[in-house]
């Protein structure tokens, strides 16, 4: 079992920045990923970012490319998203997933329990 804890949400203007961070306890990640989804009401979660927990090859969803970027600090067993140039669009609640195997996508994993971002316009 792998628990997830989050932490850094919260309300921004568009165009501000907000990071947000996941704490891993439990099994080791060390051949794994830990990702970050998001969820609006009436929609289905999406994939916004991954990290491969072991190289730190990151993969990103093509509507924030080039403004989130995901990083990993391994002896705290934390991934943190950075999101710059925030968007009304990017508003949703943010979930952490971590998964024991490198696709983050399957769906085998475990999930965090959601934190909301808010962005004005």
């Amino acid at each position: 079992q792998v628990q997830l804890q989050e932490s850094g949400g919260g309300s921004v203007q568009a165009g501000e920045s907000l990071s947000l961070s996941c704490v891993a306890s439990g099994r080791s990640l060390s051949s794994g990923a830990m990702g970050w989804f998001r969820q609006v009401p009436g929609k289905d979660r999406e994939f916004v970012a991954a990290i491969n927990w072991s190289s730190g090859s990151t993969t990103y969803a093509n509507s924030v490319k080039g403004r989130f970027t995901f990083s990993r600090d391994i002896a705290k067993n934390t991934g943190n998203l950075r999101m710059n140039s925030l968007k009304p669009e990017d508003a949703a609640i943010y979930y952490c997933k971590a998964s024991l195997t490198a696709d983050i996508t399957s769906m085998f994993g475990f999930w965090g329990q959601g934190i909301p971002v808010t962005v004005s316009s």
